[in-house]
């Protein structure tokens, strides 16, 4: 038998890209975000070979690492814009609640619906006390592991999607990636700059990541989005 509350979920999401440019228009913003992990600062030992007449750039395949590093996106679903992004060489609870801090910053007056996968740093214990604090709700969240809103990963759960929040989520079903605009975006940056460059530290890439965003911006569009559900 079809399992229906994945389809329904998708179904949710789909209908909050159909109208988030009206949702915008209320004062109610949608953004999709994910974190792009390993993110590598690779170093090509060689330059490579520019295009000549019957002959495509090549690129040198050896290489030196500088480390990695986590980037978290939004992607405003109205306009297609990238917003706050946030990177750093762990990707964690915290990294996450910063970010989402970051966000909600730009417009404090606004309405949220952020659209991510369940993964457990997208319901954690900071994740709750953040969401409590910019939704100025009462801090009787209870215990994690224990007792009230913190107690499981499904009760912080329901407390993030309460649709009476200033600031909720909406999470994809498992396996369901697809159906997350960011990872579009997440394919484009990848394609187009990160699998082009060369660099030489981890602060180099991260400049790099930053200005090609802003480059982005500029002429950034919706998806456009035609599955239904």
């Amino acid at each position: 038998m079809t399992n229906q509350k994945p389809l329904k979920k998708i179904e949710t999401i789909c209908r909050l890209y159909l109208e988030a440019g009206t949702l915008a228009e209320h004062g109610i913003e949608v953004y999709s975000t994910d974190e792009m992990t390993g993110v590598q600062a690779l170093e090509r030992k060689y330059p490579d070979k520019p295009v000549c007449p019957g002959c495509p750039a090549l690129h040198e395949f050896e290489y030196i690492r500088h480390g990695t590093l986590s980037l978290t996106a939004f992607l405003r679903t109205a306009d297609g814009v990238i917003h706050a992004p946030y990177m750093n060489r762990t990707r964690n609870e915290q990294d996450f609640c910063r970010a989402v801090r970051r966000l909600v910053s730009e417009n404090p007056d606004k309405k949220y619906i952020i659209i991510c996968d369940g993964l457990n740093t997208h319901k954690s214990e900071g994740l709750v006390k953040l969401v409590a604090e910019l939704c100025l709700l009462p801090d009787r969240l209870g215990i994690k592991g224990k007792e009230g809103i913190l107690k499981s990963m499904k009760s912080r759960e329901e407390f993030l999607m309460d649709e009476n929040h200033r600031v909720r989520f909406v999470y994809t079903p498992k396996h369901s990636s697809w159906v997350n605009q960011i990872e579009i975006w997440f394919g484009i940056i990848n394609r187009k700059l990160l699998k082009k460059n060369s660099y030489k530290s981890i602060e180099e890439m991260a400049g790099s990541i930053l200005r090609f965003i802003e480059q982005y911006n500029v002429t950034a569009k919706a998806f456009n989005w035609k599955y239904a559900g």
